[in-house]
């Protein structure tokens, strides 16, 4: 068992700030630290007891009792695409739609997600997907994907095993595929990704299980324009 697999870190945690400080500071000066907050910062305050925790299984609903409450470590890449693709997977393992144990967050104010036709008549087809609020898709596919909230999906287009973050724009007749797109970007018509490991690599950060992340930097160093 590793050392992450030991000090797994739920992500509720509070500090004092000045005593939070002093560890980063003193972490930053120790050539030995890995500078990982589950590894190094975490175990150093519960060997100084200064850390007080709550067993999470004792706060968890589950429609299972039987099955083990649902934690993930999305400190990688790959780990946080796969988290939210299991969420749109037939069977998930955290169900959102549990009313035994809803999750609660403060999500803006928007109109329900939309999907309309392209100029040809085509409805698309969208499967197995998490489509949020304000989201627009037109005419295009999308299959098993996550869409955060105002993502605008242009016709013609192939979404496949895709993470899109907040306001992301593809314009039409782009595939995306495996891969991961950061707040705000916006994908110029007929873009590929997804397909060709080795510009995937060249244009992007694409990780060693094939996972292409973008970002908006990324694709201003491709001179792709990003204000709409």
């Amino acid at each position: 068992m590793t050392i992450a697999k030991r000090w797994p870190v739920w992500g509720f945690t509070f500090f004092d700030a000045d005593y939070l400080y002093e560890l980063l500071a003193a972490d930053d000066k120790d050539d030995a630290s890995s500078h990982d907050f589950g590894k190094d910062i975490i175990p150093k305050i519960t060997r100084e007891g200064m850390a007080y925790a709550h067993p999470f299984p004792l706060s968890c609903v589950q429609s299972d009792p039987e099955a083990e409450p649902y934690w993930r470590d999305v400190g990688t890449l790959e780990a946080y695409w796969k988290a939210n693709l299991d969420l749109a997977s037939v069977t998930p393992e955290l169900d959102m739609y549990d009313q035994n144990w809803p999750i609660r967050t403060h999500m803006e104010s928007l109109p329900p997600a939309k999907f309309v036709q392209d100029r040809s008549g085509s409805h698309g087809m969208t499967l197995n997907s998490l489509v949020s609020g304000g989201c627009i898709i037109s005419g295009s596919v999308v299959v098993q994907s996550v869409l955060f909230p105002r993502v605008r999906i242009n016709s013609f287009c192939n979404i496949d095993s895709a993470v899109l973050l907040p306001e992301v724009w593809v314009g039409r007749s782009c595939r995306l595929r495996r891969c991961i797109i950061d707040r705000a970007c916006i994908i110029p018509e007929g873009m590929v990704i997804g397909e060709n490991a080795e510009e995937d690599a060249r244009r992007f950060y694409r990780s060693e299980e094939g996972i292409v992340l973008v970002t908006r930097e990324m694709l201003r160093k491709l001179q792709v324009k990003q204000e709409r």
